[in-house]
Formats: C-alpha cells, structure tokens, sequence
C-alpha cells in the first residue's frame, strides 16, 4: 500500500508491522484500523516505524472547519488579498488542516514565531530541496568573509546606485516608482555587490528572476529554473577562475578564495548561495513601502518633515505588509502540537501575514501607524534585545540574529543590512524628489502574480518635482 507523505513524498506500509509494536503497554484491547492495522491507545513503536496513517488524519469534536473552505487558499481572491482568510484562520483555526495541501496552517502570532525557531522539531528546507537537487551546489552565505565582504558592498554601493536609478527618471516629473526604483533597486544592488560587468546585467537579471521563480509548485517554471541554474553555472564558472586568480573586494571574490573542507567552491556554489538568498524583502518590502506612504499621505507627511521616521516606516511596512507571507517549516519527528498530532515531514504552513495582524499583540493591527508604539524588535518567546524581528515577522530574513546588534567579530545581522539598505534608498527619494504623490486616478494595489509569489505593489505610479 503506498500512500502520500505531508512531505510530498510517498510512503510504503506507513502503518508498523505488529512485531514492531510493544503491545505491553498497550490500554484496553486494540480496535482495527481501516487500514487493517490494529491501532492502540499507547502503541509504541521501536525502531524507525510510523504509528497508523490514520490517527493522522482524524478530526476531533470541535475542529469543523465550516467557515473555511479549503479552497480558498488557493484562490485567486486568495492571491489578491489574503488578509480576510488570514483573519478566519487566526480567530477560528489556530491550527488549520488543509486536506488539499496536504498541510497545517499556524496564524497566530506567538504560534508562528515559536515554531520558526523550533529548529528541535521543525525544519526549514532549502530550495534546491524543492527542486529536487540538494547536490547542486553548496550554500555558503553563512561563511564569514562572505558576509564581511556583502555587508561592505551593500554599505558602500546603497546610496550610489539610488542615486544612478532617480537620475534615469527624475526630470520626467513622473515614474512608476515599482517598476523603476523598488523592483530595480535590489538587482541593481546584487549586482554591485558581485560585480557583475555591466554589459552582462540583462542576462545576470534574466538568470536570476527565473531561478527564483521555478522552486515552488510550477512544474513549467520548475524546468525553466533549472535551466536558468545550469546556465547560471556555465557564466559565473569562468568569472570565479578570474576572480580566483586576482581577487576583489565583491562577493564572489570572497566565495573563491574561501578555504573550504570539502574543497574550493565551484560556479555551482555561487549559484545555489544566490538561490538561497533573499530578493523579495527588499523589492517587495520598498515597493509597500511607498504604497503605503503615498496611500497615507497624513504619514507620509509626517515621514518628509521627521526623517528619523523612515526607519519606522520600513520597520511598520515588514509587519502590516510583509511581502513573504508564508514560510514552510516541516516536522522533523512526530511532534503534538495546536492540539494535532503532527506526523513526520508534516508541511506547516506559518503565515506571517496572518501573525503580523495579531490583535492579541498589535492594537489596531490593520491600520498603518509610522509612530507604532507597539512597533520593537521582539524575539519569539516575548524578550526584547537589539536585533531581534523587527515589528512582526519577515520570513525571508531568516531567524532573528542571536549576536548584538553592532557585534565585534562580524558583520550586523541581515535583518539590520536589509533595513539600513532601504532607510538609505527612501532617503535618496526624498532628497531627490519634492511633492510627491500618486498619478491623478491611479489605483495601485498589494497583490501576488501567482499564489505563492511576494504580496507587493507591482505599480505605483507618481508625479514630483525635482530637486
């Protein structure tokens, strides 16, 4: 008998065999499963076995899910606004049993935060995982001189291409500031950092958006993922040998003259470091940014005459409009939590969006504040230090840093780059542009292009004056 795994793998005679049960310390007599396998009370399995698929998918008294059909995550009223079913989930459904995505979804705050940095029983899965090819190539942005050498280039390159990217529309007197600055801005900056030619930037973005767009449900993007990391490889193969021999101050300087275990990294390494990073924070996060701003103009106000408030209007954007809604965490080992028994490689579904909304720890959590007094860093088990999530959740950021904010032997966290990089980008707006409002009639909008993409402002369209 083969049945499907919550991993999206199969899994043959799930149910133990009767020699594997310690039927000592079974309670009352076994009852037949449907399955044909006796279920007990206590049954206790030994060695690797599984305990009966079926217990997994029962429903207890009260865990009707009426209000909630199903398939309304995967609709496209879903992709558009999600904040309405979100609202469902975390007032109804603390833990939600998606039957069609074979999954879990967990929405309130203080349940999402635990269980994303619950590395003891659940786990985080890399996109190569998703594609099917662990051995691609070797993550290595957790390496040192690879971080020094980001943080560096970022700091160095910030202000500079902002100022390259408003020179190209400034004396318009108009823009699409989510097409010519927010989606721009983070690959203009990516390929600084790596110093990539300037006449390979086209490709290098091609390679890149497709890459990123294929490791998720889309079997079409899937194979033209691959196909953009194959030739991903074959491009950065030669640059790494030239970096190699006379290295830089960029990324992939670093990444070539590392002194690796396994042996040195290849242009495959590149490749999956790059698959693995974060783009959609800082393109999703800029383009709501300036969503909200320009939606608000009572805060925006308030933004060009305080400019200290920038940071919190980043900081406020992550939690009202994270552009990664959700993460995917799978369970390590059967684990009991939300009142489910939860089986081995269970996908649970943590929603940021659904979290960051908490009316149990924001007041007001739809409405968009820049001066927040609830807006801190806070850790997930409720303690505050300096560099912890920043208002709410921002999954694409990984976990909340466990170093100081400004630590001695290594760079400022990512959460910290990633904030500082777009405080400096709105700063060079507002110096540069004056006036600043939407188009007369636009109606710009937070939305994903597909289920599972970023929830960002694909166009916003403005006036302003030039400085």
């Amino acid at each position: 008998m083969t049945l499907p795994r919550a991993d999206g793998l199969t899994l043959q005679n799930p149910a133990p065999a009767a020699d594997t049960l310690d039927t000592s310390l079974w309670v009352g007599p076994p009852t037949l499963g449907r399955n044909g396998v006796a279920v007990a009370p206590r049954a206790v399995t030994k060695g690797a076995g599984y305990r009966s698929y079926e217990v997994h998918q029962r429903m207890r008294v009260q865990q009707s899910t009426e209000k909630l059909n199903p398939l309304r995550l995967v609709s496209p009223e879903f992709a558009r606004d999600p904040y309405p079913t979100f609202e469902i989930l975390r007032e109804n459904y603390p833990c939600y049993r998606d039957w069609i995505g074979n999954s879990y979804w967990i929405s309130r705050y203080d349940d999402v935060t635990s269980v994303f940095v619950d590395d003891a029983n659940f786990e985080t899965r890399p996109k190569l995982w998703f594609y099917g090819d662990d051995a691609f190539g070797r993550d290595l942005r957790s390496e040192l001189p690879v971080l020094f050498s980001q943080a560096a280039q970022m700091d160095r390159h910030a202000i500079p291409v902002a100022h390259a990217l408003i020179d190209g529309f400034a004396s318009d007197g108009h823009a699409d500031l989510a097409i010519a600055f927010a989606a721009r801005y983070p690959l203009e900056l990516l390929a600084r950092v790596l110093d990539i030619p300037a006449q390979d930037f086209d490709l290098f973005v091609q390679h890149y958006w497709t890459m990123q767009r294929g490791w998720d449900w889309d079997p079409e993007a899937e194979r033209d993922g691959r196909q953009a990391m194959r030739d991903f490889a074959n491009y950065f193969r030669p640059l790494l040998e030239a970096r190699r021999r006379e290295p830089g101050e960029d990324m992939i300087s670093a990444i070539a003259t590392l002194d690796l275990p396994d042996g040195p990294a290849t242009a495959e390494d590149v490749v999956a470091t790059l698959l693995e990073g974060d783009h959609e924070t800082l393109h999703g996060g800029l383009a709501n940014l300036w969503f909200l701003l320009l939606t608000h103009p009572d805060q925006l106000d308030r933004v060009v005459k305080e400019r200290r408030l920038v940071r919190f209007a980043w900081l406020e954007t992550l939690r009202h409009s994270a552009p990664v809604l959700t993460a995917r965490r799978f369970a390590r080992h059967e684990v009991e939590r939300f009142g489910f028994l939860l089986p081995e490689g269970a996908l649970v579904v943590s929603a940021a969006g659904a979290a960051n909304r908490d009316p149990r720890i924001f007041a007001e959590p739809h409405r968009f504040i820049v001066e927040r007094k609830d807006l801190c860093p806070r850790e997930p088990r409720g303690q505050y230090r300096a560099d912890g999530l920043p208002a709410g959740i921002a999954f694409g950021l990984g976990k909340p840093s466990r170093f100081p904010a400004l630590p001695e032997d290594r760079p400022r966290s990512l959460y910290a780059l990633t904030r500082d990089t777009a405080v400096a980008a709105s700063n060079v707006l507002l110096d540069r542009l004056t006036h600043l409002r939407l188009s007369a009639g636009a109606a710009p909008t937070i939305r994903s292009l597909r289920l599972g993409d970023m929830h960002s402002c694909w166009s916003l369209p403005v006036t302003f004056g030039a400085v």
